[in-house]
């Protein structure tokens, strides 16, 4: 049975293709949200509601292809399911194929006819017509030029490619996000992070950078040296309070051997995993530290996708990166839910957390050659001006700012960014708002609370279709209810129309949001005479925001 947001993604794909005519949608969807169910639901209604669909579904290890077709078997025990994987000593092309790239990607032929490619952590795949996916799908194309092509991940950008939709060549036209981290966290289907500042931090002041990363050679002489090696084991030793999984991040494999040797000589159990790993030593290495027998793993470049083992409490991050991707595929290897805690615990002695943000709320990587990064803006409350953030009086109105917004500072425990933040309501104000994107029409309103407080902003993307627009419609009627205002009297003819009604409407004293990038997600909004929320409670609404 899938979870409601499992079936939202399939159903934004459907409805996404029933718009496009071509193209290929992104499903992106957060480290443990299931990717595997929904790939299998996905194969499984393709072929029973059309017979003759056939599909390749594609990904860069073994682990995935298991993984994926074991659901697969869950969700249809008679499915017509081949395994096409030199890793797994299967070489079988049936209706439904789940492969490796790196054993496929010469065989188009032998592959044959495709209707439809599932890739499962597509962000491996090139915006540029480069690469053994891109290769491989453009082959397949040229057998069926009516293919599509769905991918699916939690980080849908590249470094120095931007997002997976960016340039002439991206292989992808949209990113379809049928469900946030912040929502699988207030239900309960992913833990917690709780990140700390180590005492001990590595200094990579002098390595230089390479196509948007570290360089790797000069990043691992200036991490790994046995006087840090032993500071930063010993300190991890010391905050570990009883944590019983450990997963150490490395900058190579010397680094993570090293690591291993420097837990093991302070009395820590510890193995090794990294690319030169023979297959069943590392398959052993990976049950033992899942079964308990081994403290902690320490691995370059091997366990940051895919890998999967809930009980992991405890991250260690020793290589620092420029990659947001990397970072969120990191920290997603300790948001499973947890046997024994509700939460797993990251030392950063890589800066990563302060580098990149909240995993909540990273930006991604600017397309090769784009030096221009966002301004940030703020909303004058007198006459909805947009000015930069820095000026203090407005252009239009003479509106006065009487102190500099503060700007968003990540605090010793903030690797999440999800804690909400409140605000005591003053005045809120509707208007018509055109998205730029799109086109279409909404309403936006803006909370403000008092002269030196935040004006925040919230969009309701009413006119849309498919799920976007029925999520919103649905939370700005609960809002009109809550503000005493009549739900009959609402009509979605008129955005100008509907705003001025909106405004006869009560304010609410008090809301509860997070900063999302450059948008707010309100969580909760309280209206006289509820009694003000309990601060220890988890936010129970997500608002949509839209750009």
């Amino acid at each position: 049975m899938l979870r409601d947001y499992q079936q939202r993604a399939i159903d934004d794909v459907y409805t996404w293709f029933r718009a496009n005519e071509t193209g290929n949608p992104c499903l992106e969807m957060p480290t443990g949200s299931g990717k595997s169910h929904v790939v299998a639901e996905l194969c499984k209604n393709a072929v029973k509601g059309w017979p003759d669909t056939s599909i390749l579904m594609l990904t860069h290890s073994k682990e995935l292809i298991a993984q994926n077709s074991i659901k697969m078997r869950q969700h249809w025990p008679n499915a017509p399911l081949g395994i096409y994987s030199a890793g797994l000593g299967r070489k079988e092309i049936d209706q439904i194929t789940f492969a490796g790239i790196q054993s496929a990607h010469r065989y188009a032929d032998r592959i044959g006819h495709r209707d439809l490619i599932l890739v499962d952590e597509c962000h491996l795949i090139s915006n540029k017509q480069q690469g053994t996916y891109r290769k491989l799908l453009a082959n397949l194309k040229a057998i069926n030029p009516n293919m599509r092509v769905v991918g699916l991940t939690a980080t849908p950008y590249r470094l120095g490619q931007g997002t997976l939709i960016d340039g002439e060549d991206a292989l992808f036209d949209a990113i379809l996000k049928p469900v946030t981290m912040q929502e699988l966290i207030a239900r309960g289907f992913l833990a917690t992070l709780k990140s700390k500042h180590t005492k001990s931090m590595l200094d990579i002041s002098g390595v230089h950078k390479r196509g948007g990363e570290y360089i790797e050679s000069e990043l691992n002489r200036a991490v790994d040296n046995e006087e840090i090696n032993r500071a930063v084991v010993a300190e991890t030793i010391a905050r570990a309070d009883g944590r019983s999984k450990w997963l150490f991040f490395c900058s190579g494999v010397a680094h993570a051997e090293n690591i291993r040797d420097e837990l093991i000589a302070q009395g820590i159990s510890a193995a090794c995993v990294t690319g030169n790993t023979p297959k069943k030593e590392r398959a052993e290495i990976l049950r033992a530290h899942e079964a308990g027998e081994i403290t902690a793993l320490t691995n370059a470049n091997v366990l940051t996708t895919g890998y999967d083992s809930p009980d992991i409490d405890l991250l260690i991050y020793l290589r620092p990166t420029l990659s947001p991707a990397l970072y969120v595929q990191m920290s997603g290897r300790g948001m499973r839910v947890k046997s024994a805690t509700d939460h797993c615990l990251v030392l950063d002695f890589a800066g990563n957390v302060e580098r990149h943000g909240p995993i909540t709320n990273v930006r991604p990587p600017k397309a090769k050659g784009d030096k221009v990064g966002e301004i940030p803006t703020k909303i004058c409350p007198q006459c909805d001006e947009l000015v930069q953030i820095s000026v203090m009086v407005c252009p239009d109105c003479g509106y006065i700012w009487k102190e500099k917004p503060k700007e968003f500072n990540l605090s010793n425990a903030d690797i999440m960014g999800i804690e909400p933040q409140e605000a005591e309501i003053t005045e809120w104000k509707w208007i018509k708002h055109t998205s730029k994107k799109s086109g279409k029409e909404m309403v936006r309103v803006t909370y403000y609370s008092g002269l030196a407080g935040p004006s925040i902003t919230e969009y309701f993307a009413i006119t849309h279709d498919g799920y976007a627009g029925a999520r919103a419609r649905a939370a700005l009627m609960t809002l009109v209810k809550d503000s005493g205002l009549d739900p009959d009297r609402v009509s979605l003819d008129d955005m100008s129309e509907l705003a001025a009604y909106l405004n006869t409407g009560k304010q609410p004293d008090l809301i509860q949001y997070t900063k999302n990038g450059k948008f707010y997600d309100i969580s909760n909004r309280h209206f006289a005479p509820r009694n003000l929320p309990n601060r220890e409670t988890k936010p129970d609404g997500f608002a949509h925001r839209i750009g």
